[in-house]
C-alpha cells in the first residue's frame, strides 16, 4: 500500500535556517560505520547548473571527498550510455522492507513486497550502468574543473 504525504509548505523562505540545520544533521549520518549508502545520480543531475559555478564545483568537490568515505558510494550514470530505462521519480531504497519515491507535492512510501522488489530490480539495472568508485570520484573531479574554467 502507498502513502501520500505532503511535504510542501506555505512560507519555505521563513524556514531557511531550520532546512540548512536538518540537511546538516542528515550528512552527519553519513559518518556512522555501520551504515552503508549508495547514491546513483545521473550525469544529467550533476551538471545542471543550479547554483553559481563556483558553488557548483565545490558541490561536486563535496560529493567527491564524500565519495572516500569507506561506507559511501557514489555513481554516476553518463549521459552517452545506453540505458533501456528512464529514471522517472527519485527513490530511496531503505532496506528489503521500505523505498520511498519523492515527488514534487509528497512522498509516496512503499512497504508491498512486490514494490520494493521491483525498486531494487531498478536500481540494480541502473547501477549496471553506472560510473563507480574511482572512476565516479575523477568524473566529480572532472565536472569541477569545468565549472571552474567556464568562468575565465
Amino acid at each position: 500500500m502507498a502513502t501520500l504525504t505532503p511535504t510542501v509548505g506555505s512560507s519555505p523562505a521563513s524556514d531557511v535556517a531550520r532546512v540548512v540545520q536538518a540537511r546538516i544533521e542528515r550528512q552527519s549520518v553519513l559518518d556512522d560505520p555501520k551504515r552503508h549508502f549508495i547514491f546513483l545520480m545521473t550525469e544529467q543531475a550533476i551538471r545542471w547548473q543550479r547554483a553559481s559555478r563556483p558553488v557548483m564545483a565545490a558541490q561536486m568537490l563535496h560529493m567527491a571527498a564524500i565519495a572516500e568515505k569507506p561506507n559511501v558510494e557514489i555513481s554516476i550514470i553518463p549521459q552517452g550510455i545506453p540505458v533501456r530505462g528512464t529514471p522517472m521519480n527519485i527513490f530511496v531504497i531503505y532496506d528489503d522492507r521500505l523505498v520511498t519515491i519523492e515527488l514534487f507535492s509528497g512522498e509516496v512510501v512503499l512497504r508491498n513486497p512486490q514494490d520494493v522488489d521491483h525498486h531494487i530490480a531498478l536500481f540494480d539495472m541502473f547501477l549496471g550502468h553506472a560510473l563507480t568508485g574511482e572512476a565516479s570520484s575523477d568524473f566529480l573531479r572532472q565536472c569541477a574543473e569545468e565549472f571552474m574554467r567556464d568562468l575565465d
